[in-house]
């Protein structure tokens, strides 16, 4: 290693959210800290640009943040003083059925209780019963998710609050299929859909086991905090972050992609960017690229045990996406009204569809009626368009192993707009720029993306917990001394809410802490359990 090398306390791998949150913690505590982003600009998935018209802001990949707006994570680094503001739509989500019916969760309870109970007269009410349970555990269940696993203390707190009746019931229905839950608390489809749509957002078909905590989860924030987007674009939560960062100190160097992690006596002590500029680290490397490419790209694989590279042979990631972005002379003319008053959009199907759906992309076929997540970015923040116009885009989730073309996705995009202009008839008569990304576009836009894949790891239950990435303690810390996984591959997974880059900012603070020896001695005991 060069003697003129760089020196910081920390490296942090990647300048999205993730690493940004690591970051802002560590130099909160009075680290130097430096961030390295292989991209033009920081926010990784969390970007803004003009990809359609002129004047048309488009969220290049991320777009509402419920997770973000309720993180205590967030909360706590008071971004609202370096120019984060939240807008809202006038309702948050909206489920348009085949047959146009739409329900509605606005955060006014009794707007979307009289929305549910079209459906069935009884949901209002079991609909406000449900917003009552999460109200009573919000915040005990809230700090417990975003802790490394087990989440000891935090555990305990929603323990106590749950009491062992409710704690038993809560535990089941951490693990059923949301299609059962669903059905189970309510008796119409309106508000069985609003759950089942919102475990869409991760890879978890209604039927799979663990899709009715993601379903009620993003539900009930829906109701409480919606789903709100930054003021000009999703770019604005990348740029808060920054300059916080930069205001404590920290530094962010992108087009520095990092192609190597070094280490010597079992700990990391050092990286390489494509250059070969070397920058040494004193106290921790944080990584928040997905679990593979650290392990198996940017590490020497002898420093791994070997049943720890078996097991991650069999990481699992999730579903690819294709996402369109669109630029609207006018608003999207749903058929129904309601659908425009919503920022997210779920469309169009019903459970079979949705069973139909996940059964296509898991036998490795292109659905045939896929299920689309749609948002109307001006609906909920005007800054995004000219007046009188929208930006407004589509994604939905297509099998791994297809091959796609220029001429592949032109017609797949054709066919997502015609379910869209079945629902909202001269929608595409509106459109004057689109933008179509596949898995591999959105792969270069973000090389945390493999292969189109949007949450660093499938959310079905043999990956989450303590399951994830690997078996093992679901905690930031590697089989590398003074090494952190940071990223969306660690638990508590995908999404904006900085759970993993806090959890390996933590974990590096305290291993170079007061008993910092200690602390190692005692990961490296369970590594050897785990992996030898």
């Amino acid at each position: 290693m060069e003697q003129t090398a760089e020196t910081v306390d920390a490296v942090v791998v990647g300048a999205g959210p993730n690493g940004l949150v690591a970051a802002n913690i560590l130099a909160d505590a009075g680290w130097d800290v430096l961030v390295l982003e292989a991209a033009e600009t920081p926010g990784g998935a969390v970007r803004t640009a003009e990809l359609t018209a002129p004047g048309f802001r488009n969220d290049v990949c991320s777009a509402f943040y419920p997770l973000a707006a309720a993180s205590p994570i967030i909360s706590a680094l008071h971004l609202q003083d370096y120019g984060l503001r939240w807008r809202h739509a006038p309702a948050a989500l909206a489920h348009v059925l085949p047959d146009d019916r739409v329900a509605l969760v606005s955060r006014d309870l009794d707007r979307t209780a009289a929305s549910v109970a079209q459906f069935a007269p009884g949901d209002g009410d079991a609909w406000r019963a449900e917003f009552h349970s999460w109200t009573a555990i919000r915040d005990q269940l809230l700090d417990a998710l975003f802790q490394p696993f087990p989440p000891v203390r935090a555990a305990a707190r929603l323990g106590k609050r749950l009491g062992l009746a409710d704690g038993l019931r809560f535990a089941r229905m951490v693990t059923m299929p949301v299609r059962v839950m669903a059905a189970e608390r309510f008796a119409g489809a309106g508000a069985q859909l609003l759950l089942a749509g919102n475990a869409q957002h991760t890879d978890l078909g209604p039927g799979h086991a663990g899709s009715a905590v993601f379903g009620w989860l993003l539900a009930m924030l829906a109701q409480d905090v919606g789903f709100p987007v930054p003021e000009g674009g999703a770019g604005r939560l990348a740029i808060a972050l920054t300059n916080r960062l930069t205001a404590a100190g920290g530094r962010v160097a992108c087009q520095r992609p990092v192609t190597r992690i070094h280490t010597a006596g079992g700990e990391a002590v050092a990286v390489s960017d494509a250059s070969g500029r070397l920058v040494r680290a004193r106290r921790a490397v944080l990584a928040t690229v997905p679990a593979p490419v650290l392990y198996q790209e940017l590490l020497d694989p002898d420093v791994l045990p070997p049943r720890f590279r078996e097991d991650l042979r069999r990481f699992h990631w999730d579903d690819p996406t294709v996402k369109v972005d669109w630029a609207l002379s006018q608003p999207i003319p749903w058929r129904n009204p309601e659908a425009g008053q919503a920022g997210t959009v779920h469309l169009d199907a019903d459970m079979a569809g949705l069973a139909d759906y996940h059964h296509a992309l898991a036998n490795g076929r292109l659905p045939e009626d896929p299920f689309l997540l749609l948002g109307q970015m001006t609906t909920a923040d005007a800054t995004r368009s000219p007046s009188g116009t929208e930006s407004a885009w589509v994604y939905t989730h297509v099998p791994r192993d297809h091959k796609w073309d220029t001429d592949s996705l032109r017609h797949f995009a054709d066919r997502l707009e015609a379910v869209v202009e079945r629902h909202a008839p001269g929608f595409t008569g509106r459109i004057q720029a689109r933008r179509i990304h596949g898995p591999d576009d959105l792969f270069h836009i973000d090389g945390n993306l493999v292969g189109g894949a949007i949450n660093a790891g499938t959310a079905a239950i043999h990956q989450q917990l303590f399951f994830r990435p690997v078996p093992g303690l679901s905690r930031p810390d590697t089989p590398v001394d003074r090494l952190f996984l940071a990223g969306a591959s660690a638990h508590p997974g995908g999404a904006v809410h900085g759970g993993p880059g806090a959890n390996a900012a933590k974990a590096a603070l305290r291993r170079a802490g007061r008993g910092g020896g200690a602390y190692r001695k005692v990961v490296q005991r369970l590594n050897a359990a785990l992996y030898t």
